[in-house]
């Protein structure tokens, strides 16, 4: 039998339509659920019990009346504690926030609220989303859903590890540099990083040269659809989004067809040298199974150039403008790694990023060459399996027992570019390791055409039984 924590997004909102379930009895379940996982995951910083209970009631009695309901309508989810929600605590995971309450919600929030979701609580993140791994003095550490001694990745972990778990079928996550992406391949989840604008992004202080984004996460390709419908659209606050014609995700998320006649350029790597045998013997299957489909497949033979040292340059000159003088004031309170990659930024020249920018177009231009002649770009998602939990960003990291080096450019080197390029990009999860763990597939598809990624990861999904295996907690 399945439980109602179980299911998806989409079953919950159809089987409250028809009058099936009550949202207050998923809500209910659903909280239960994490309260009682809180201890092992830790993947929340606040649960909106109270806040919860009264708008599944409000969902509820929508439903009685026969009010017209969205496409999220009584469906639970969390927010990753980076993104604003009115009248909740949003402590961006710093002790300096800890008490700080927005008076409004981020755009994409408002957009998950009106289309019927019931938001639970907000999930952990390192303090202002700065690393791939998801600690913070503010709550310690949160765990893998599925072994608690490993990373949940980040610095979207909580929303990776509550999902996973089934502390609700969605969430709200943010992704700077692959911050959806790598807990979503950690945790076996699906997790798009959209177009740059498809989701406004209204908190991004530099909205011109923004290369960080509002995603969804879930367990299916289907739920991500949905988010994205509620979600995406344009919105005065994000001049990427205006005039961003709309697209049916739901539509493209139905898994009818084939690829026949469509080509998909891959690669292995992307600017490193060594993939786990895991990964390998996982991303060999999927392009076994995309083939299967009819699709056409062409190894990438050119190089791109090390992407790592662009995005660093790009991103930490931008956490110094914002976070330098915080830190000159409270930086003994603050995380040591925030602290420690702002105070590296002192290095660079207002030349060097001008040049890192320079490079940015250079890197778009090149991705727009490949996806004219090829309608997807795949690669694996990360390197290797879920990192141990007490990984340091600084430390070098470990594949297959050989010491490999730094962690951002050796575990997740494919990410970091579509971040850059704005280029639309999603992992699905296309197996486990001989550890149990998860294993992500990363597609990336052509500049404002999320549907054709959500299509793509649709029908990879529709071959594959990952959705049925869930973490045994």
């Amino acid at each position: 039998m399945t439980e109602l924590w179980q299911l998806s997004a989409q079953d919950l909102r159809d089987r409250i339509a028809r009058k099936e379930v009550s949202p207050v009895e998923v809500t209910k379940t659903v909280l239960a659920r994490v309260e009682r996982l809180q201890p092992r995951l830790n993947a929340f910083i606040t649960i909106c019990h109270d806040q919860a209970l009264a708008a599944a009631q409000r969902a509820e009695d929508a439903v009685m009346k026969g009010e017209p309901l969205g496409v999220l309508h009584g469906v639970p989810y969390g927010v990753k504690d980076l993104v604003n929600t009115a009248g909740v605590r949003t402590t961006f995971g710093s002790l300096l926030y800890k008490d700080n309450v927005p008076a409004e919600d981020a755009v994409a929030a408002a957009r998950m609220k009106a289309a019927g979701g019931i938001l639970i609580g907000k999930t952990t993140t390192p303090e202002f989303g700065h690393k791939a791994l998801t600690d913070a003095p503010l709550f310690g550490r949160s765990g893998n859903a599925w072994d608690q001694t490993r990373s949940c990745g980040g610095s979207s972990g909580g929303a990776a590890a509550a999902v996973a778990a089934g502390l609700g079928p969605v969430g709200i996550a943010t992704d700077g540099g692959g911050s959806t992406r790598i807990p979503a391949a950690c945790n076996g989840l699906v997790g798009i990083k959209p177009t740059l604008g498809t989701i406004p992004h209204s908190q991004v202080q530099d909205a011109f040269g923004n290369y960080t984004y509002v995603t969804p996460i879930s367990r299916t390709v289907m739920d991500t659809a949905l988010q994205m419908q509620a979600m995406a659209g344009p919105h005065a606050s994000d001049p990427w989004s205006i005039g961003v014609a709309a697209q049916d995700y739901v539509a493209a998320a139905r898994p009818e067809g084939d690829l026949k006649g469509k080509r998909i350029l891959w690669s292995l790597t992307l600017g490193n040298t060594v993939v786990s045998q895991d990964v390998r013997t996982a991303f060999e299957a999927a392009l076994q199974r995309l083939r299967a489909l009819g699709a056409e497949l062409v190894e990438l033979g050119e190089a791109l150039p090390p992407m790592e040292p662009v995005w660093r340059v790009i991103n930490h000159v931008t956490w110094r403008a914002r976070f330098a003088d915080m830190i000159a004031k409270n930086g003994n309170q603050m995380t040591p790694s925030l602290v420690r990659q702002v105070q590296s930024a002192a290095d660079w020249s207002a030349v060097d990023y001008q040049k890192a920018m320079f490079t940015r177009a250079e890197i778009f231009r090149r991705i727009q060459g490949w996806l004219e002649t090829h309608d997807w770009f795949v690669t694996p998602t990360l390197t290797r399996t879920a990192l141990p939990i007490d990984q340091d960003l600084f430390d070098p990291i470990s594949i297959d027992g050989q010491v490999v080096g730094e962690l951002r450019s050796n575990l997740f080197p494919y990410t970091m570019p579509f971040n850059i390029t704005g280029h639309p990009a999603m992992s699905v999860c296309c197996g486990f390791g001989s550890d149990g763990l998860p294993i992500g597939l990363h597609i990336v598809g052509r500049f404002r055409d999320d549907a054709s990624v959500i299509r793509l990861g649709a029908l990879y999904e529709a071959s594959e039984a990952w959705m049925q295996r869930w973490p045994a907690l």
